[in-house]
């Protein structure tokens, strides 16, 4: 038998599944037991989404799962994940820093991973048949383990709203609440970089996010009166420091989340080009990545060549958007991530940011004995020869030949 995802049921008898113990993946658990009579392992990853996710083990367990995976991965997700991405001062269509799409494919990498130690057939996971993360988990697994079979429940089974997801697992006796009226209309997505918020009243582009909607950020108005200043130490290109204070990258990130949150540094509400095809309107707080896009751009200011600087100006949407559509683990980003990576040698020194009423102002740059920037060149006053500035003529003449050329044969561009 064979689903709507092209899986052959006979051959699954094992399956990993992305759980969190929420309304969607404790009615999929039960779901995949029923409809593959299958064995289910359970992943559950820490990636600094603020909450409690131990109860999963128990929610886990309550339903027959033998073997539950429960892992921290913090210091993974921003070394190997956040980071990288933010060295090519990654952007997607202008305002939006990744956040929900850097961190699908490492757990896609951890359910290939799991499915190889115990031996499973299949993974699956939550996201629905709308949306751009079935897209970037599946991209993933196959990249990393092409015979892995995938099942994606959204797309199979006759549950069509959260109403009926409720009413499966009530039927099923599967421990759920109800949601009550004071809970968030929005679906949410959080992890150490961002949380985002989708759906209800924001289905509507044109309709103001309520203030009571955002969670780490302080408004404008409530924001502190007097600004907060930061110095951030750069090592290749990465923020190691912070007030002279070494730090892990998740440390850096969780400290940076909570200063610029509260400095009111983060929001951001668009409407973007999703790869399935549709425009959807999603609102983002990323108070620390809008930190480190800004100062990132400021130390490369100082220490990275002009022609370097703006190739990677060029290549960067191309980065974003293998990012975005779920493209992490293909070669061409592996590829563009070593020229990236190869980049950062020498961005290194210090960075001073104001934090201010939802600003980040660089106020100094410093790239010590890695910096490009020559104040004996650059000076209005006497450069004692550094600069020939008779030499500007030659330049400014065997530029235009070219333009003067053209005018001259008559070619009109007013």
């Amino acid at each position: 038998m064979a689903g709507a995802s092209g899986v052959n049921a006979d051959n699954i008898n094992k399956v990993v599944l992305s759980y969190s113990g929420g309304l969607d993946t404790s009615a999929i658990l039960k779901w995949l037991q029923e409809t593959y009579d299958c064995e289910v392992v359970t992943f559950t990853a820490d990636l600094g989404q603020g909450e409690d996710v131990e109860p999963a083990r128990e929610k886990a367990h309550a339903v027959g799962v033998k073997e539950v995976y429960i892992e921290d991965v913090q210091e993974e997700f921003v070394r190997d994940f956040v980071f990288p991405m933010f060295r090519c001062n990654t952007i997607y269509e202008g305002e939006y820093l990744l956040g929900t799409s850097i961190a699908r494919p490492l757990i896609a990498k951890r359910l290939v991973e799991i499915a190889n130690e115990t031996g499973a057939d299949a993974i699956s996971h939550g996201a629905t048949g709308k949306g751009n993360d079935q897209v970037r988990f599946e991209l993933g697994a196959y990249a990393l383990k092409p015979d892995i079979q995938v099942i994606a429940p959204w797309r199979e089974w006759d549950l069509t709203s959260r109403e009926t997801v409720i009413d499966y697992c009530q039927a099923h006796q599967i421990p759920v609440e109800r949601p009550h009226g004071d809970e968030s209309p929005y679906s949410m997505d959080a992890n150490l970089l961002h949380i985002s918020y989708e759906g209800g009243i924001l289905e509507d582009p044109a309709a103001e996010p309520e203030e009571s909607m955002w969670l780490w950020t302080k408004s404008i108005a409530d924001a502190p009166d007097e600004p907060l200043y930061l110095d951030l130490t750069y090592r290749t290109g990465d923020v190691v420091a912070i007030d002279g204070k070494e730090m892990t990258p998740a440390e850096v990130l969780r400290y940076l989340n909570e200063v610029a949150g509260l400095h009111g540094v983060g929001r951001v509400d668009i409407v973007e080009n999703r790869y399935v095809g549709m425009k959807a309107r999603g609102c983002y707080e990323t108070p620390g990545g809008t930190v480190l896009l800004k100062a990132h751009r400021a130390i490369e200011s100082v220490t990275l060549d002009r022609e370097l600087t703006h190739l990677k100006d060029e290549l960067m949407p191309r980065y974003a958007k293998l990012i975005y559509n779920g493209y992490w683990w293909a070669p061409e980003r592996v590829a563009l991530q070593a020229l990236i990576d190869t980049s950062q040698q020498n961005v290194n020194g210090n960075v001073r940011i104001k934090l201010h009423k939802g600003n980040v102002i660089v106020v100094g740059r410093e790239g010590h004995a890695d910096s490009l920037y020559d104040s004996n060149i650059v000076t209005f006053e006497d450069d004692a020869g550094a600069y020939d500035q008779a030499d500007a003529t030659g330049f400014i003449r065997l530029n235009a030949l070219r333009l003067k050329v053209a005018a001259a044969k008559g070619r009109k561009l007013i």
